[in-house]
């Protein structure tokens, strides 16, 4: 069985992009180990390819790594449960209808999975049409509540809202943040997050009292030129991290 995640004591845990195993291992302690790092299957041609370098991000970071999909792309949800299945790891990413496949494959309740929620324009509402059929047809747009349900039943650990833009659906995030607290469901923010919007988006969710919280920070962090997500970014964002979760308590 893997080891739990450090957010299950802390609350808080971030989720960014590895470049590179040397990136990983980095990061992983830029967080002081607060962190799942995320390595995307859509970057690869095979599931053997795809988990036998997954494999070496996860001895080089305690298996404290999070299986992507890639831009929350709906054609990769099989693969991610099929990969998932043979690492077990700590987190995965997956698209809505694909939870209760990830989690039956795992065979265990500890790997943290994430259901992919997208901003309709509605506060209280979320399009749950994110999955490789669903999302080429019209949005299913129900109540948040009524989500975060239908994601408890399929086996979901957490509401993976995405894409925000930054700060771009800010009313619908706080009423997101609020139905998760109320219903004690987890919360990973995704999308246009950055070092100059991470304060106030996490503390939207700690104000509404949500348990446990996995804000994704990916590109606006990474250094173009290596394709290698910038430690020293990292180090600020778990800075921020750590005084907001003091004062929250």
């Amino acid at each position: 069985m893997q080891k739990k995640p450090n957010f299950y004591q802390n609350r808080v845990a971030l989720n960014v992009l590895a470049g590179s195993v040397d990136n990983a291992k980095d990061l992983y302690q830029a967080a002081d180990k607060h962190v799942v790092v995320g390595v995307l299957t859509k970057n690869y041609d095979s599931d053997e390819a795809a988990i036998t370098d997954m494999k070496l991000y996860q001895a080089a970071v305690d298996n404290a790594i999070s299986v992507g999909l890639g831009a929350g792309d709906p054609n990769q949800s099989a693969m991610v449960s099929r990969c998932s299945q043979v690492l077990q790891p700590q987190h995965v990413n997956q698209v809505f209808t694909g939870c209760a496949t990830s989690r039956a494959l795992l065979g265990q309740d500890e790997t943290f999975i994430n259901g992919l929620v997208s901003p309709t324009g509605k506060v209280g509402i979320v399009n749950i049409a994110t999955g490789p059929l669903s999302s080429q047809q019209a949005p299913a747009e129900v109540p948040v509540a009524t989500a975060i349900a239908l994601l408890k039943d399929m086996g979901a650990s957490s509401f993976k809202f995405f894409p925000m833009g930054g700060l771009k659906h800010e009313a619908e995030f706080k009423a997101v943040a609020k139905a998760c607290a109320e219903n004690d469901f987890n919360l990973e923010p995704t999308g246009g997050i950055n070092l100059d919007n991470f304060e106030e988006i996490l503390q939207i969710a700690l104000d509404a009292g949500v348990k446990h919280i996995i804000p994704h920070i990916y590109s606006s962090i990474i250094d173009k030129a290596t394709g290698l997500t910038r430690p020293e970014d990292v180090e600020k964002l778990w800075a921020i991290t750590k005084r907001l979760v003091d004062q929250a308590k």
